[in-house]
């Protein structure tokens, strides 16, 4: 006969069992025939797995419903279910329990007071539930699985706090828990503790990302007392929101959307959103010694930036920022400001191959008030270095046309102008190596430039300068009084050649060893290298020549090869020689070879150089010493070694002496360069873990040479179990009498996953 559900049956007498007895009875039915009676139709055996039932207390079988009293167990399966008083229906299938339910499913489990469990389809419906996701917790008065690892649940919340009183939850109308997926909330609002402190229709969390709150009081001398929050949150798998809500006293209230979506195949593409408004009530405080004029009253910044892969082979960027004045950045964004003072506008096209790469390129002036190079648009093919018909001889090549236009800043009183330019290079080499240990590279390139404008020098008079630094050729920006003269199109050629060569040098001493200095054997790598580069120009006078990829001043040397040399329009002749020598130790560590420590010792001997008229450059020595994987020390340097020029040492040491100590310290001099100005700054910082809940962090920044502390920063960090809270104090120094006090106090939730804080402390850098 066919049986609907098995049951291991074991009956006691109506005696009174023993203590033993009442903490182990074990009773079960054999339902074979009874439950195929009672339905009225058979099933087979292997359609249900078996049903095991055991409890402490009264046991009864009648019409079909099989009841257990006191530490009932029942095993369906993957599925263990405990409560005081269950009741299991063999024609519906489903089994019933009361008082101090535990439902373990899998790695789920569900707490109730009431619940029941269909063994046909698995589902559960439980009142007055809890139940976790790792890392979350969830709790309602009604739980019902509407389909397969799919939950309702009614008057829920919801939580990563792993405590009888949670400090923060979500209390939400409506839950639906896709498990081990996401969640979906309807009607939720956000408390601190009791407190009620943000409010959503609708909100999706995924079990498998981040969320996140901080709130922050500060008080900066050019915002006033102020309160800074955020709150992070999923809205998809795939796109992910943050909500800014500011108050500064003395500037209003702020408000702002960011979001960070994945999308396209493999959600290989990215687009981030940043929008951030504010009705400044102070908009003429200025912190900085800097005159400014006109700053609006609404004020606001809004940026797209997107990367895109259609294909494998070919990708889009879209990186746009609208600013409604110069200073917005600087005010409210001051980490971005620090790195990125100016926003790019700029769209582009790429497409890669291995022989080639086809680039277009649309770069504008969406802020009028900053200086803009646009390019309306700019089409490059790059042809990479490649044997020639399967030759030795290589070629590399680069065309491209461009519609250019120089904007400078409204009311900066330069005039604008601008040029269509189609550009061509083209180079052959020949990389061998000689005698097994020789490589020497010739090569030899021809460039044609047709620019559509050029300017007519006319009785121009020529910029001159003691400073063998300063280029002569070329020609100060336009002024109305000094307007650029179209003197029409024009072509310029220009004709390179050159040589690099190098060799190695090695020697090994395994038997140098040394715990304190990470070391394990010993191998010294020599690498002398020279490079010889010889351009001549011709056509159009350099002076004439728009500048658009223009010479910049900088401490380092340029390249003397193309392409590298990437400043076409101020490309003038040049005979120069460079010569150098690196030197490298190498060390074993942790079955890898490390570089110990790393010396590049160069110059060059100008024969002629119109960026740099003197006889010899500067002798640079870049080290990177790393004895261990706690310390590193890093010393760029320069100086006029063979005759005048300037001097440049900066200097990175960190060390991490102990478990709980991190120190940096960082050195920047310059002096007698002609493009900068003298300095001497010194940045020292550090962090120290006092012990499990403290932390202390520090940054100072001492600009020597005016002997001024340009900015001082300390912050106090206190692990509260559920919270992360800092303290922080800055202090700024503008010169022009203008200092700048803040202090920061941040509370973030750390329970939530990837839960990160910043130990650089800067109000400005809220919300980044």
């Amino acid at each position: 006969m066919a049986s609907d559900l098995l049951l291991p049956l074991q009956l006691t007498p109506p005696t009174v069992p023993s203590a033993s007895a009442m903490r182990t009875l074990v009773w079960g039915f054999f339902l074979m025939f009874l439950a195929a009676g009672m339905a009225g139709a058979a099933a087979n055996v292997s359609d249900h797995e078996p049903v095991e039932i055991t409890s402490t207390g009264e046991t009864t079988y009648e019409n079909g419903i099989a009841t257990a009293r006191d530490n009932v167990a029942i095993h369906v399966g993957d599925t263990d279910i405990y409560g005081d008083f269950a009741q299991y229906n063999s024609r519906t299938h489903e089994v019933s329990v009361e008082g101090h339910v535990r439902i373990y499913r899998d790695v789920s489990v569900y707490l109730a007071e009431r619940g029941v469990y269909n063994i046909e389809t698995k589902q559960i419906r439980t009142s007055n539930a809890r139940t976790d996701f790792h890392p979350y917790f969830l709790s309602g008065q009604n739980v019902t699985e509407t389909s397969a690892n799919v939950y309702r649940v009614e008057d829920s919340t919801f939580t990563t706090d792993d405590s009888p009183r949670p400090d923060f939850h979500l209390r939400a109308r409506t839950v639906r828990v896709y498990e081990n997926d996401h969640v979906v909330f309807q009607n939720v609002t956000f408390y601190i503790g009791k407190v009620p402190v943000f409010w959503w229709p609708y909100m999706y969390q995924s079990l498998n990302d981040a969320f996140s709150f901080t709130i922050a009081p500060a008080d900066l001398s050019s915002w006033g007392p102020s309160l800074l929050t955020q709150i992070t949150f999923p809205i998809t798998d795939d796109i992910k929101g943050r909500v800014r809500l500011d108050y500064r006293g003395r500037r209003g209230i702020a408000v702002g959307f960011e979001s960070d979506t994945d999308y396209g195949k493999d959600k290989s593409s990215n687009v981030k959103l940043k929008t951030y408004y504010l009705n400044d009530q102070n908009p003429d405080i200025n912190p900085t010694a800097l005159k400014r004029n006109d700053v609006p009253t609404d004020r606001y910044r809004l940026s797209l930036e997107d990367r895109t892969e259609f294909t494998k082979d070919i990708s889009g960027i879209v990186d746009v920022t609208k600013l409604s004045d110069p200073f917005v950045m600087q005010d409210f964004y001051q980490s971005e400001f620090r790195i990125d003072p100016v926003p790019d506008n700029v769209v582009a096209l790429a497409k890669t191959d291995p022989f080639y790469t086809l680039t277009a390129i649309a770069r504008f002036q969406a802020n009028d008030f900053f200086e803009q190079t646009e390019r309306l648009p700019e089409v490059v093919l790059d042809i990479k270095r490649h044997a020639l018909f399967g030759s030795p001889i290589f070629y590399q090549g680069e065309t491209g046309f461009a519609d250019l236009h120089r904007n400078f800043a409204e009311g900066s009183g330069f005039e604008d102008y601008g040029t269509t330019r189609l550009d061509s290079f083209h180079q052959l080499l020949y990389p061998n190596t000689y005698f097994g240990w020789l490589s020497i590279v010739p090569r030899a390139g021809f460039r044609a430039t047709y620019y559509d404008k050029t300017r007519d020098l006319g009785n121009t008079l020529f910029p001159s300068s003691a400073d063998p630094l300063v280029p002569t050729f070329i020609l100060p920006d336009p002024t109305p009084t000094n307007p650029i003269v179209d003197a029409g199109s024009g072509v310029r050629t220009v004709f390179d050649t050159g040589v690099e060569a190098s060799f190695k040098l090695s020697r090994t001493w395994e038997g140098v060893e040394s715990r304190t200095f990470g070391l394990d054997g010993l191998l010294h790598v020599a690498q002398p290298y020279t490079d010889f580069s010889y351009v001549r120009e011709n056509g159009i006078n350099p002076a004439a020549i728009l500048q658009f990829d223009r010479f910049e001043p900088s401490t380092q040397l340029r390249p003397i090869d193309f392409p590298n040399f990437t400043s076409i329009d101020s490309i003038a002749s040049w005979t120069v020689w460079r010569l150098g020598l690196r030197n490298r130790l190498e060390t074993r560590r942790d079955d890898q070879t490390v570089t110990w420590l790393e010396l590049d010792t160069f110059a060059d001997v100008n024969f002629d150089n119109p960026y740099d008229r003197r006889s010899f450059s500067n002798l640079f020595n870049k080290l990177r010493f790393n004895p261990l994987p706690w310390a590193s020390l890093t010393i760029d340097s320069q100086i006029p070694a063979f005759n005048t020029g300037f001097t440049e040492v900066n200097t990175s040491v960190a060390v991490q002496p102990v478990s709980n100590l991190e120190l940096g310290f960082g050195h920047r001099y310059l002096n007698d360069n002609p493009f900068f100005r003298h300095s001497s700054l010194i940045v020292l910082g550090g962090y120290y873990r006092l012990n499990d809940n403290w932390g202390f962090g520090f940054q100072e920044q001492y600009e020597g040479t005016i002997g001024l502390f340009q900015e001082q920063r300390y912050a106090i960090y206190r692990d509260l179990t559920n919270w992360v809270a800092s303290f922080g104090a800055v202090v700024r120094d503008n010169t022009g009498n203008k200092k700048e006090y803040g202090i920061l106090l941040t509370f973030t939730l750390k329970a939530f996953p990837k839960f990160g804080f910043d130990l650089n402390f800067d109000p400005g850098s809220q919300g980044q």
